[in-house]
């Protein structure tokens, strides 16, 4: 199996899952999503970068996939502020079919366990795990050779094993060929 998760959209998603079919791969969809701060209303951050965090979304069947149509779209039409943006109040409306990811070091999760707020860390945790259910929630954790994520790794595994969270080893992969980079 390969997922796809583009950022903040599903563009890739069908091109993806046919070619997926073809050489016989099993396709999960899902997306890299930005959750606002607060509410997907609010733009009133100052910049890009605190405008928004990760969540990585996957498609476990058809009722997930028509969920991630509806949450990517209120992300262009309700939240967009620098990026298409969705907030927990949404993503609670429809979490159906879905299971979550913690996301990378742009998660809320990982920058709360890298800044040193590890209670704050544990309650946003705790709060996906009520949204998504405790077998629908993932901390992801990646060896990337960012030595910053080797602290956040630490601080996910040991939150895996306090709150009986199960852990997701990824990978990061945002283009195939070197010359793609600039692109991206």
């Amino acid at each position: 199996a390969c997922a796809i998760t583009d950022h903040g959209n599903l563009f890739g998603a069908i091109e993806f899952y046919d070619m997926a079919m073809k050489v016989g791969v099993k396709p999960i969809i899902g997306c890299e999503v930005y959750i606002a701060p607060s509410s997907r209303f609010d733009k009133s951050s100052h910049g890009i970068q605190e405008a928004s965090f990760h969540l990585v979304l996957l498609a476990k069947n058809e009722i997930g996939y028509k969920n991630l149509l509806k949450l990517t779209s209120a992300g262009f039409l309700e939240g967009f502020y620098y990026r298409p943006r969705i907030d927990k109040e949404i993503l609670s409306q429809h979490k159906d079919g879905l299971i979550c990811l913690s996301a990378c070091l742009k998660g809320e999760i990982p920058h709360l366990i890298y800044t040193n707020q590890t209670d704050q860390a544990r309650k946003t945790a705790d709060e996906y795990k009520s949204i998504f259910g405790k077998d629908n929630f993932y901390l992801e954790i990646q060896d990337n050779g960012i030595p910053e994520q080797d602290t956040v790794n630490e601080g996910l595994i040991r939150m895996s094993k306090d709150l009986s969270l199960g852990l997701v080893a990824t990978n990061d992969v945002h283009y195939m060929e070197r010359d793609h980079s600039r692109a991206h």
